[in-house]
């Protein structure tokens, strides 16, 4: 089998795979519709209001700080596992890493972004 045609066959495959989670769906799936169904919420909870409403900045704000940290706790993982290798400099530059965050953390409480208006 030409390279060709491994890549097409792999296309082939890919592309099948990809489009089977978007058509299987549609061919097993349901088809009555209820009235709960154009809901905002199907928890059983009958909603109350209109569904568009504005949220405070103070969430979009928290939301990013939090992936912001999470971020770099993914970077520490991997240093984690090799700390042993880097011996004092390793160490440092991990304290420096953590005091710039600690740092961004500060500036951000000092700010008020963690004070939530009522």
């Amino acid at each position: 089998m030409s390279s060709y045609a491994q890549l097409a066959a792999l296309l082939v495959l890919g592309t099948a795979l990809g489009a089977m989670p978007l058509l299987l769906p549609l061919l097993i799936g349901p088809r009555h519709k209820g009235k709960d169904t154009e809901s905002t919420y199907e928890c059983g909870v009958d909603p109350v209001g209109s569904s568009w409403m504005r949220f405070g900045i103070g969430f979009y704000v928290f939301a990013l700080i939090f992936v912001a940290f999470e971020v770099d706790i993914l970077y520490l993982f991997p240093i984690a596992l090799v700390y042993e290798d880097f011996g004092w400099r390793g160490f440092v530059e991990i304290a420096l890493f953590l005091s710039i965050l600690s740092l961004a953390v500060v500036y951000a409480w000092r700010k008020g972004v963690f004070r939530w208006a009522k």
